[in-house]
């Protein structure tokens, strides 16, 4: 039996890994207390944009 491949409009795992690359990048050398500055700022954008509706 064939597999049949169907065109995808939105790859999720390619989304999350190109997520976790940017973010290895990101962090690269830094210490573990500016991983967490790095992450709190991170969550504090997403809740503005969360209750901004963006």
């Amino acid at each position: 039996m064939k597999t049949v491949k169907t065109k995808k409009k939105f790859d999720a795992v390619k989304m999350m890994r190109d997520i976790r690359d940017k973010i290895d990048k990101d962090i690269e050398g830094m210490t573990f207390e500016e991983e967490k500055e790095y992450f709190r700022k991170g969550a504090e954008k997403y809740k503005k944009e969360e209750k901004s509706g963006g």
